[in-house]
């Protein structure tokens, strides 16, 4: 059985990513999918006039909320119904609180091979101060992670871009490339990007990329060696140039402190490319 957990917001991005997964579940045996739904709660009080600082209650806060609470368990509800009927079995949930919280709380709790969930990703101040949901959600993902921003078909996947610098060879990065890449029956492209900070020789990378592919038994690939002005630019640009569909990276799960000052690579990826990106936790 194939369990994948679908954050799901009623927003075009979230559409994208529930309809990409009910089309993959065409081709998967026993495909259990949970639609994950997380109403933020509202603040139902408002300060007092008479002197005191007393709270009065927001009936009308407390009305609407309890309206769309009502709204949503029906769309929910619609939403199973729809899919009853078919091959994979379809489940819906609805949690109170925040939307981060709410995903990692369905990950733990469920424990799904994977999740796909809709994203349209996060810049200027608003990627500085507090990223995306689904950024956090790459970062801390404990299955991996695929994120979609636009409408596409799962059979229209031919060609995916995993970028590395391939330095370590990693038993467990590469059963979930070579699982991504007999899922989709793409063409798999093993890229490293040169940057000036940290260049190297074509020979060198290329050499690297040819012991992980002939280690682990890959076929079908091409191995690229792509100059950029960073790591991030260079998989996006790379991945344009030859019109990939899909880009497969590892992340590291940093956090906190340690993530300000390091950032990820992946996460950047997952905010800016136009194109599905697919995450997995390398430690």
């Amino acid at each position: 059985m194939t369990k994948v957990l679908v954050p799901f917001d009623f927003s075009d991005q979230a559409q994208h990513a529930l309809d990409f997964t009910l089309a993959l579940g065409e081709n998967l045996d026993n495909l259990e999918v949970e639609v994950l739904h997380v109403m933020e709660t509202p603040s139902f009080s408002s300060l007092g006039t008479m002197g005191g600082g007393v709270d009065l209650p927001n009936y009308e806060n407390q009305i609407y909320f309890i309206e769309l609470t009502e709204r949503r368990k029906k769309q929910m509800a619609d939403l199973e119904a729809k899919y009853q009927e078919k091959s994979f079995k379809l489940q819906t949930k609805i949690k109170l609180g925040n939307a981060f919280q709410g995903i990692s709380e369905s990950i733990n709790e469920e424990n799904p091979d994977l999740v796909i969930m809709g994203s349209k990703g996060a810049t200027g101040i608003e990627e500085v101060l507090i990223g995306s949901n689904t950024e956090k959600v790459v970062r801390s993902s404990k299955c991996p992670v695929l994120t979609v921003k636009a409408a596409i078909n799962p059979s229209h996947i031919d060609k995916i871009v995993f970028a590395s610098d391939f330095r370590e060879d990693s038993e467990e990065t590469a059963k979930n490339i070579k699982r991504l890449q007999k899922l989709f029956d793409a063409e798999l492209y093993l890229v490293n990007v040169n940057t000036p900070g940290s260049f190297e020789t074509t020979r060198d990378s290329i050499a690297r990329i040819k012991h992980f592919v002939k280690k682990f038994e890959f076929e079908n690939v091409k191995a690229e060696i792509y100059n950029s002005t960073s790591e991030e630019a260079g998989i996006i640009e790379f991945a344009e140039d030859i019109d990939a569909d899909l880009i497969a990276m590892a992340t590291h799960g940093r956090t906190g402190f340690l993530h300000l000052i390091t950032g990820s690579i992946a996460e950047d990826v997952v905010n800016h490319a136009k194109r599905l990106v697919w995450t997995f936790r390398a430690d």
